[in-house]
C-alpha cells in the first residue's frame, strides 16, 4: 500500500563527515569510520563549490543480533559480539558517517534501539520486517533537514509465489527460471550462510516453496529540502543468501526492478516530476554473477549494454564501478571474503556520483582475521556514495 506524508520540520544540521576518536585505554569496541573520497581524487572538503545539490547515501548490513553467536563467529572477540557494546559501536559508525540517507539491512532491534537513537541524531526512518518468524528487516533512515518523505512501498518477495500459482513467473525462461533441484549437499559460500540457523526449507523441488524465502525490501520517494526540491527514489533490499539457489535471487532481482519501475511511474504521475533512482542493499551476489549482470545490463555483456537497456524495467549501473571499480570485498570472515553489497543508480544527465566511501584493503590491520572485531561491529563494511543532482 502506498502511503503519503506531510512535510517534516527542519532540525539542526548534523556534520557530514567526521572521524571517530579512539580511546587507547578502552577495552570496548572502538569502531573505525573511513572518509568519503572525491571522484576527482582530492578530499571532498577541498573541492570547489558544487554545481548542483549534493547528498550522501550509505548502505550497511549491520548484522542482526539474532544471528550473532560465538559458534558462528569463533574468530571474533567475545566483547565485540555482545549487543550492548555492538549496538553502541554501530550507532557511532552511523552517526559519524553523517550520510543523508542510510540504507540498513539485518535490522532486528528497530523499535527498541535504532528508531529512537537515530531520531536523537536527526534521522527519521521507515522499516519493513521480514516475513514469517524472521526478526530482522530493512530500514531507510534519512535526515529530517535533508529530505521529506513523500511516498513509500514495501516489497515482499514471497509475492513471487503468486506468480508461480498464476503460471507466469516474472522473467522466467529456460535459463533463468526457478529451478526444481535442491542441491542439498552443496556447501554455502557467502556471508549470511554463517548466520543461518538450521531451518526446514521445505521441498526444494516445489517452486512455490523455493520462492518463499521471507526476504523483503522497501522503497520510498523523497523530496530534497534544498531548492529546486528534486525528487529521489531510494530502494533498499536484502536478497536471499544461498549461492546454490541463485535462481531464487535472480527472480527476486527481477521482481525488485519490476516493482521499482511501477513505483517510479506512480511517483512521476502523482508528483509530476522525473525522479532520480538509487537502489542499495545486500544482494548476496558477487560481481559478475547473474544477479549482478542482470541489474546492470539486463543479462547483456557490458559491450552490449546500450542496446539492452530497454530490455529491463529500469537501467542501473553500480556507483562504485562507475567511479573506481567495485571494492575487493564488503563482507569479511575467515570462510568468505568478497563483495556482496552495492549502490546502484539509474544513469541520467542530471545525476552523477562525485565521491565514494573509502574501504580498507584486504591486508589492512583492522580487517585481518575477519569481522566483526573491535574496529568493525558487523561482518559487513558500510559502503557509501556522494551524488550530485544538476538541474537545467
Amino acid at each position: 500500500m502506498v502511503k503519503a506524508f506531510h512535510a517534516l520540520p527542519r532540525l539542526p544540521i548534523v556534520p557530514s563527515f567526521t572521524r571517530i576518536v579512539l580511546s587507547k585505554m578502552s577495552t570496548k569496541p572502538s569502531p573505525i569510520c573511513r572518509e568519503f573520497i572525491s571522484v576527482e581524487g582530492s578530499d571532498i572538503h577541498s573541492r570547489s563549490r558544487p554545481d548542483g545539490i549534493r547528498f550522501h547515501l550509505v548502505s550497511y548490513n549491520v548484522l542482526a543480533q539474532v544471528y550473532v553467536k560465538s559458534s558462528l563467529f569463533p574468530h571474533s572477540p567475545s566483547p565485540c559480539l555482545r549487543w550492548k557494546a555492538r549496538s553502541q559501536a554501530i550507532l557511532s559508525v552511523l552517526k559519524n558517517l553523517g550520510a543523508d540517507f542510510l540504507c540498513l539491512q539485518e535490522v532486528d532491534e528497530y523499535d527498541s534501539f535504532y528508531k529512537g537513537n537515530m531520531e536523537s541524531h536527526g534521522y527519521s526512518s521507515i522499516y519493513v520486517q521480514r516475513n514469517g518468524q524472521k526478526r530482522d528487516g530493512c530500514g531507510i533512515f534519512y535526515k529530517q533537514n535533508s529530505a521529506e518523505l513523500v511516498l513509500e512501498e514495501k516489497i515482499e518477495y514471497n509475492d513471487l509465489v503468486d506468480s508461480i500459482q498464476d503460471g507466469k513467473l516474472l522473467g522466467d525462461d529456460k535459463h533463468d527460471g526457478v529451478q526444481t533441484n535442491g542441491n542439498k549437499g552443496a556447501e554455502p559460500k557467502n556471508d549470511s550462510a554463517l548466520k543461518q540457523a538450521p531451518e526446514d526449507r521445505g521441498d526444494p523441488n516445489d517452486p512455490c516453496v523455493r520462492l518463499k524465502r521471507d526476504c523483503v525490501g522497501i522503497m520510498a520517494a523523497f523530496k530534497l529540502k534544498d531548492p529546486p526540491h528534486h525528487v529521489v527514489i531510494v530502494a533498499n533490499t536484502h536478497l536471499y543468501w544461498d549461492p546454490e539457489w541463485a535462481d531464487v535471487k535472480l527472480a527476486q532481482a527481477k521482481y525488485l526492478l519490476s516493482r521499482l519501475a511501477q513505483f517510479k511511474t506512480l511517483v512521476s504521475n502523482r508528483l509530476e516530476c522525473t525522479p532520480s533512482v538509487i537502489v542499495a542493499g545486500d544482494f548476496n551476489s558477487t560481481p559478475g554473477d547473474k544477479v549482478y549482470q542482470y541489474l546492470i545490463s539486463g543479462n547483456c555483456s557490458l559491450a552490449q549494454v546500450v542496446e539492452c537497456l530497454e530490455d529491463i524495467p529500469i537501467p542501473l549501473c553500480s556507483a562504485y564501478a562507475f567511479t573506481k571499480g567495485e571494492p575487493p570485498f564488503t563482507n569479511c570472515t575467515p570462510d568468505f571474503t568478497d563483495t556482496l553489497d552495492y549502490i546502484f543508480f539509474s544513469p541520467t544527465d542530471n545525476i552523477k556520483p562525485v565521491s565514494f566511501l573509502e574501504l580498507p584493503e584486504p591486508d589492512s590491520p583492522d580487517v585481518v582475521g575477519g569481522l566483526p572485531n573491535s574496529s568493525h561491529p558487523s561482518d559487513h563494511l558500510p559502503i557509501g556514495v556522494g551524488f550530485e543532482i544538476t538541474m537545467e
